[in-house]
């Protein structure tokens, strides 16, 4: 079957889905319909916001479904006839009634090497636990989720300093051309899908915005660990309180482990000078109560402001070394 002659009906949201629909518009493989989430309202404004894949399905004048129940637009994908529905973060569990609509059944590309981190966050879980590497995994859908066989998967290596915002790029884009890969040699079935190993697998939540709050009681490691991981959601932040007794959200852009040998050890959320004027907060302590690592703060965004460094930070609130965090 032609590229442009297959009926393909596409279902994403956020900008990892958007990613994926232009690779299959790209290769000739334009959806008839995408179906995304409502307009959602954004910001302190709380501006109505169409998502990302709804943008680009309007560019290339694709039909637009945005129903808040995906079993409400039952008849419509019905009506259309579909050979193959591609799903890329769409936000919902498909019910069996969707499920069996299409000649060559459902297609979801998921950002993890399946069965490990199934579920909402796996970007996130990766970079939380220490992960050397990743992936994407193209699975046929069933009623569980992410639980369907596996058509095919591709290994990423996550870098040192890796955020979360950065590997949802690079995963969207290699899952965009391993899918590529995948649909022809599907259509024409050339690939056998083999089962996940439940017993292997992990599983991930959905982050909120509270998830991001810093528990200094952490190690340094793990709260350098969640800066990366919440670059893209919810962001890591704590809360500054002032001589005055007003609170002030702090949000943590970027930060390092700065080890302690042995020495002083202080409360812990406690803000020191650390070389090179940046900001070290003393973190959970090490072994028998000693020590205890800093999580040095190189970059950093107070509530309505603009980001800044350390050192530039420290030059505007000269009373801020000392405070401890909560």
């Amino acid at each position: 079957m032609a590229n442009s002659k297959m009926k393909i009906i596409f279902l994403g949201t956020p900008e990892f889905g958007a990613i994926i629909l232009e690779k299959l518009v790209e290769n000739r493989y334009k959806p008839i319909l995408v179906i995304t989430a409502p307009d959602k309202p954004v910001g302190r404004k709380q501006i109505l916001t169409p998502p990302p894949v709804k943008l680009l399905a309007q560019k290339y004048k694709i039909p637009i479904l945005q129903p808040n129940k995906i079993l409400d637009s039952k008849s419509e994908i019905q009506n259309s006839k579909p050979d193959l529905i591609i799903v890329a973060a769409y936000g919902q569990i498909l019910p069996k009634e969707i499920l069996d609509i299409p000649k060559r059944g459902c297609l979801n590309v998921h950002p993890s090497l399946l069965p490990k981190y199934r579920g909402p966050s796996p970007i996130q879980y990766a970079i939380l636990n220490g992960d050397k590497k990743t992936g994407v995994t193209i699975v046929l859908m069933n009623e569980k989720v992410d639980h369907g066989p596996i058509l095919n998967q591709r290994t990423l290596e996550i870098e040192a300093e890796e955020t979360s915002t950065t590997l949802h790029l690079k995963l969207a884009n290699l899952g965009a051309g391993l899918l590529m890969e995948t649909i022809p040699k599907w259509m024409q079935e050339m690939i056998k899908p083999y089962p996940q190993d439940d017993a292997q697998a992990t599983y991930t939540k959905i982050l909120t915005r509270e998830d991001g709050r810093i528990n200094w009681k952490k190690t340094a490691q793990h709260l350098e660990y969640e800066v990366r991981a919440f670059s893209y959601w919810p962001g890591s932040f704590t809360f500054w309180q002032k001589r005055d007794g007003t609170m002030v959200r702090i949000k943590i852009l970027k930060a390092r482990v700065f080890k302690s040998i042995g020495g002083i050890a202080y409360p812990i959320g406690k803000t020191l000078v650390v070389p090179q004027n940046e900001i070290g907060v003393q973190c959970r302590k090490g072994f028998l109560g000693k020590g205890g690592d800093f999580l040095v703060i190189e970059k950093l965004q107070l509530e309505g402001k603009k980001e800044i460094g350390a050192e530039e930070f420290l030059r505007g609130y000269s009373d801020f070394i000392g405070t401890i965090f909560k």
